[in-house]
């Protein structure tokens, strides 16, 4: 069971505006053991004992009651089921907030999930934009040991856990550490990027990078002025700017760079939303994609292949990275021994936002 996340960002700008004017709503009142006893007639200690999966009920019994259990919609409490067994089977997807990125990873995750016994809950900080360093302890603190059994943590600023409890990061601040971790071949995929840019002729590449604090983003900065010295063109390091992988930051960054007497030819995002916004910049202000700028972006979240031109990206099995973790917490959590380390691969995805150099 997960939550459903496919629509996550319809926007409330889309929707017609209608009054707020809720009428006649009736909220089930949530259903207990006690309901569930009463209709199959039996106990209350009954019931207890088939929930938890204990023994000394005959199985004619115990089918009924099941059968009473789906029919009435029951739901064990997760806190009281916890107190009991230490388990709650239910395990957590950490974010500081829903974007694209962390999307992208819930929709690998919950298809992970299917099967496996285990429940998924995902939990936002709330902290958004400016969240602090330290957010996932505080949500470790609230959700751990009561509510979850383990938790995926997505782009950590820092982990402290607790004895007995398993957390895999996914694309931590300060790269992979003592903690279980899943990325994507940054580095790599930020050479791909350049590369191809390189092969188009151009050598007035600019970069707009992410934010100064996280791994990934040092990484493709790293790729990216790796692939230039490879090909012997100098980094111009007017051309080189924080956009901090955000569509506003971005574009006041893009902004900048466009509107320099040398602009660059070409410009490598250091993800979609940066390329989205350098895509948005230049329409505004006249600048034709592909024909007079291209722009490359990373990630290849789904809006990549929406925006006009398409986007031409760094493909990270974002997907596949949330199936991973969710699959390597579980692997912790019983006990099996695997790499605690998985990096998978970047690769390029071609589409129409580049083209080579007139």
């Amino acid at each position: 069971m997960s939550i459903g996340i496919d629509n996550v960002f319809e926007t409330v700008a889309t929707r017609p505006r209608t009054p707020s004017i809720i009428v006649g709503v009736a909220f089930p009142q949530r259903v207990k053991m006690s309901d569930v006893a009463r209709t199959a007639g039996v106990s209350v200690a009954t019931v207890s004992k088939v929930v938890n999966g204990r023994y000394g009920v005959a199985q004619a019994t115990v089918e009924r009651v099941q059968q009473v259990i789906h029919d009435l919609g029951y739901e064990a409490d997760l806190g009281a089921q916890s107190l009991r067994s230490h388990r709650t089977n239910v395990l957590g997807i950490l974010v500081a907030e829903f974007e694209p990125f962390s999307t992208e990873l819930l929709k690998g995750a919950s298809r992970e999930v299917a099967g496996s016994g285990y429940q998924l809950l995902a939990y936002s900080s709330g902290d958004g934009e400016g969240a602090a360093i330290g957010w996932e302890r505080r949500s470790l603190a609230r959700l751990s040991g009561t509510l979850i059994d383990g938790a995926v943590i997505v782009t950590p600023t820092v982990v402290e856990t607790k004895h007995g409890f398993h957390v895999v990061a996914v694309d931590p601040h300060t790269g992979p550490s003592g903690l279980p971790t899943v990325d994507s071949d940054n580095f790599a995929g930020a050479v791909l990027a350049t590369n191809y840019l390189l092969s188009l002729g151009h050598r007035r590449i600019g970069h707009i990078s992410g934010r100064p604090d996280l791994e990934s983003a040092r990484l493709r900065e790293a790729g990216f002025r790796q692939a230039m010295a490879d090909a012997g063109v100098a980094v111009d390091e007017r051309l080189v700017r924080v956009g901090g992988f955000r569509i506003e930051g971005a574009a006041g960054t893009a902004a900048e760079l466009l509107a320099l007497p040398d602009r660059p030819t070409a410009i490598f995002a250091g993800n979609d939303l940066s390329a989205i916004s350098t895509l948005d910049v230049a329409r505004a202000i006249g600048i034709a994609v592909p024909d007079e700028l291209s722009v490359i972006g990373f990630d290849n979240v789904p809006e990549s292949a929406l925006v006009d031109p398409p986007l031409t990206t760094i493909r990270q099995p974002l997907q596949r990275m949330g199936a991973e973790s969710l699959r390597l917490l579980i692997d912790l959590i019983a006990g099996v021994e695997r790499d605690a380390h998985i990096r998978l691969p970047t690769e390029l995805v071609v589409r129409a936002s580049c083209r080579p150099i007139g």
